[in-house]
């Protein structure tokens, strides 16, 4: 049989796998799936788990319960050599081994892309994973308890501080939902007002969300006004040592909740293949989502998502590439398991071509943005538009259900505000009381 293997177990590497294992015929190919993490993580939904709005195991899809065909190894692809078709495989515990293949393909994502400014490394954290959008959600809530004990002054003002870099969809919505989060935890604490919170989102261009037209960004800006969340535009972050802020324009303030969402950037694994790569360090791939190099196709090696640099047919995309976000991805994963299935089969793989479907976001509980074109929908139809689009776009119904079961119970009870802090340190209240035998 035909070995494939997939490095990455994200939305296009979990979609191949999957339409795979349906569209195979039994002993036409034996598929391997190698991915560091034992799930895929639905990241549109991720400002909704920092913000309390939905459970963190129900934004996440197990590997190994929906592919049954699959091999899945849950393991770090630390380097590939497609001229011996071999990959090197390294396991948290044990030791690396290499693996054979007949056919590679490349979809290992992308990871969070920063800049050298002082502090940002130490004191940021990002929102590319689950376990990044559950501690956010931690730290705000423990923040919460531990400036209500206090008086106003530097230290709460730090505490109900919140930053976020970056003014994308991803940036816009955790800091709107963080938002919506922080002013319904007020209610619980007599001694803290919406006043006492501060939210900030630094741009360092002049606009806000460029997916969406410049007459709906300046509505999102009026929007976030009203509910005294700040927006810095034309203004970058030049350091946050020690969690002090300061800014390109002479502002500074303290933060204890710094939130990177600054653009991404191609898993770093490509650097360790011999693989093609192009400027900004993305695989080169073609319409047909196979491997390019100077000299034409690269044999029996495929790639797509955030990875690689695949064209966007449709001329819709930046500087040519299809964006990378959810929707593409899924899209190209599907068209992956057929093109895979057209090779060996004989046949010609197709090109991927989709026209985007619209952008939507969500803001916050009932509020929401839409745009498709020149149509632009706001408010609470947009909110409603948000969660009836990632509510089924959530892989398998098992997740679906659970999803749209607490979107239901917290219309009924109200989200659950409780935050899980001490799950950093899951042994110290044992460590504190144990006892230790006599020197």
């Amino acid at each position: 049989m035909r070995k494939i293997l997939i490095v990455g177990g994200g939305y296009a590497g979990y979609y191949t796998a999957l339409k795979l294992e349906k569209q195979l015929r039994r002993g036409e190919a034996q598929v391997t799936m190698v991915d560091p993490l034992p799930y895929m993580t639905y990241q549109p939904f991720l400002p909704e788990v920092a913000a309390g709005s939905i459970e963190p195991r129900h934004a996440v899809v197990h590997h190994r319960r929906h592919l049954k065909k699959t091999r899945v190894i849950t393991a770090k692809v630390t380097g590939v050599e497609h001229a011996a078709k071999v990959a090197t495989i390294t396991p948290e515990v044990g030791e690396p081994w290499q693996e054979s293949y007949d056919t590679i393909v490349m979809t290992a994502g992308a990871v969070s892309r920063t800049f050298p400014i002082p502090g940002v490394a130490d004191e940021a954290i990002g929102l590319k994973t689950i376990e990044e959008a559950t501690a956010i959600r931690d730290r705000l809530t423990r923040n919460f308890d531990l400036a209500s004990n206090l008086p106003a002054g530097p230290e709460r003002d730090r505490l109900l501080t919140v930053v976020v870099v970056g003014g994308g969809f991803a940036g816009i919505e955790v800091f709107a939902e963080l938002r919506s989060f922080a002013s319904s935890l007020v209610a619980s604490y007599p001694t803290l007002t919406v006043d006492d919170t501060h939210f900030h989102l630094i741009e360092a261009m002049g606009r806000i969300m460029p997916e969406v037209s410049l007459p709906t960004s300046h509505w999102v800006l009026k929007n976030l006004a009203q509910r005294q969340a700040t927006v810095h535009l034309d203004t970058q972050l030049q350091s946050a040592v020690d969690g002090k802020i300061q800014l390109s324009t002479g502002e500074s303030f303290e933060s204890d909740l710094i939130i990177w969402t600054a653009g991404v950037m191609a898993n770093p694994v490509l650097r360790n293949t011999d693989l093609p790569t192009e400027e900004r360090g993305r695989l080169r791939v073609e319409p047909t989502l196979r491997v390019v190099d100077d000299e034409g196709v690269v044999a029996d090696a495929w790639g797509c998502g955030d990875v690689a640099a695949t064209p966007d047919l449709s001329g819709g995309g930046v500087g040519g590439f299809a964006v990378p976000n959810a929707q593409h991805a899924v899209r190209m994963g599907k068209l992956m398991a057929k093109n895979l299935v057209a090779e060996l089969r004989g046949e010609e793989p197709r090109e991927y071509f989709h026209k985007n479907l619209g952008a939507v976001a969500g803001l916050g509980i009932g509020i929401g943005v839409f745009q498709k074109g020149k149509l632009a929908v706001k408010g609470f139809p947009a909110w409603v538009m948000h969660r009836g689009y990632h509510g089924l776009a959530m892989p398998m119904w098992e997740r679906k259900i659970r999803v749209f079961g607490v979107w239901i119970l917290n219309v009924l009870l109200r989200r659950d505000p409780v935050g899980i802090p001490a799950r950093d340190t899951p042994r110290l209240a044992f460590e504190t009381f144990a006892s230790r035998p006599k020197s």
